[in-house]
């Protein structure tokens, strides 16, 4: 799967999932906009990424804030001159039962989780509509899909997320642009690395495969979902939770 020359955006590509997304696409050939809130991390992202032999370009970004997505993209126009895939992966946790989960809470998560994804595919659409190409990968979680106890924040912005990719799929596919979501299940992280053994065992007992996803799992297939292997599909949700959920 050849991606030689196109340019990428990934937000929340600082660490965890989102690096290791912006890693597999420089594999291929793929020049990466690497987004983050943490400028430290995802500068030394950038360089390390930059040895594969591809170009970065190391943003210091907060997707909930439509003006600094806008500034985002004209830097990408301005050094690339194109935009073929943007992966929205930034994402945030503010966990709290919802008869005490705070206002602010609420909103927080809601405006980096699924107004950020909102953002960056708007500011991308017009590059890709003139094109006549694009493809976009939202990250969006099982729990958009099923829910859980203490993240009704986290679910709706999720589940949200769901509903912006079908929407924006039947917009588009005229203009050959897919726009498909990944929901994945427990994943290597450090999110699943704080928890306790005990709630680790309960979780396994939930996963037919036995065992936590790994980041390069997911990563795989984002890179089938931009490569041409897929280009027939669109609208989609591909779950990837070790049959968590079937």
């Amino acid at each position: 799967m050849d991606l030689k020359g196109q340019v990428g955006i990934i937000t929340g590509a600082a660490r965890g999932i989102g690096k290791e997304i912006a890693f597999a696409l420089a594999r291929r050939g793929v020049n990466c906009v690497l987004c983050d809130m943490d400028t430290k991390q995802v500068n030394e992202t950038a360089e390390e990424i930059a040895n594969l032999g591809v170009e970065t370009l190391p943003i210091t970004l907060n997707v909930a804030d439509l003006s600094q997505v806008e500034q985002m993209k004209n830097k990408v126009i301005d050094k690339f001159q194109r935009i073929d895939i943007l992966i929205n992966n930034a994402g945030i946790t503010k966990d709290g039962l919802l008869l005490r989960m705070k206002e602010a809470d609420w909103d927080a998560v809601i405006s980096v989780n699924l107004k950020g994804t909102f953002n960056c595919t708007k500011a991308v659409i017009k590059a890709m509509v003139q094109k006549r190409y694009g493809r976009i990968v939202n990250i969006a979680s099982i729990i958009g899909l099923i829910g859980n106890v203490g993240q009704a924040n986290y679910s709706a912005s999720k589940a949200g997320i769901i509903g912006l990719t079908k929407s924006t799929a039947r917009e588009t596919a005229l203009r050959n642009i897919n726009v498909n979501a990944i929901a994945p299940g427990f994943i290597e992280t450090k999110m699943t690395k704080v928890l306790s053994d005990d709630v680790k065992s309960a979780l396994l007992k939930q996963i037919p495969l036995g065992r936590f996803g790994k980041p390069e799992d997911v990563a795989d297939l984002v890179i089938f979902l931009v490569s041409d292997k897929s280009s027939y599909i669109t609208g989609q949700v591909v779950q990837i939770n070790g049959g968590m959920l079937m």
